[in-house]
């Protein structure tokens, strides 16, 4: 339909005003915000956690986010019971979406169960491989685990050294060691000893929010 001279010269005020208005909700709405995902165990899941969903340290990653105003979201794809070969079987899945930032925090379940350290490291170079193929630019951090002494020292020892190999061979950012401060602290596990409590899944977070700050902050 065709809008007469003189009526489009009377609308041309209120399209003036909607397009303001229009502008000024893209600003406000700011950048499209960018995707951090956790790819864990559950560590990550916050397993025995009263709110995983508040309380685990992939959330408490995202209370720092909005703290300081960052464009980003986090995805906890976190899978309690998950080890590095079910992670590779996984790992297609959670790639269905992009992430800007990858995080690996898989391991400790294989090493539990006394899974070579040869293997977990292929199983993890698995995964680093399938994310490298489908997002080249896609930044990727690992998050080193650790064994109990009751495992073995030379098991410890060689399964320690699994992930800041992993960093160097594939140009990784790394996060020392996952529950560094957290793991044999009693008032900062479960009843189990090995999962954090809210508390630590807090610290948790704070040690991980040191590492990766940086990376998100960088984004454009």
């Amino acid at each position: 339909m065709r809008v007469p001279f003189p009526a489009l010269r009377r609308l041309r005020p209120a399209l003036a005003v909607l397009s303001l208005m229009l502008g000024g909700f893209a600003r406000a709405a700011g950048p499209a915000p960018h995707t951090v995902v956790f790819f864990g165990d559950s560590l990550t899941a916050g397993y025995g956690l009263a709110d995983p969903d508040t309380e685990s340290y992939p959330a408490r990653i995202q209370e720092k986010i909005d703290g300081a105003h960052l464009p980003w979201r986090v995805v906890n794809a976190g899978l309690s019971g998950e080890t590095s070969a079910g992670g590779l079987r996984r790992v297609d899945w959670v790639l269905r979406q992009h992430p800007d930032v990858f995080v690996l925090a898989l391991g400790a379940n294989g090493g539990l169960r006394g899974t070579a350290p040869a293997v977990t490291e292929s199983n993890l170079q698995g995964i680093i491989d399938h994310v490298r193929t489908r997002y080249p630019d896609t930044r990727i951090v690992i998050a080193g685990m650790r064994m109990p002494p009751s495992m073995g020292a030379d098991f410890a020892a060689a399964y320690q050294a699994i992930f800041p190999d992993l960093a160097k061979k594939n140009g990784l950012v790394l996060i020392p060691f996952l529950l560094a401060g957290v793991a044999a602290v009693p008032d900062l596990n479960q009843g189990d000893g090995m999962h954090p409590t809210a508390a630590g899944a807090r610290r948790v977070a704070d040690g991980v929010w040191g590492v990766i700050a940086p990376l998100l902050a960088a984004a454009p």
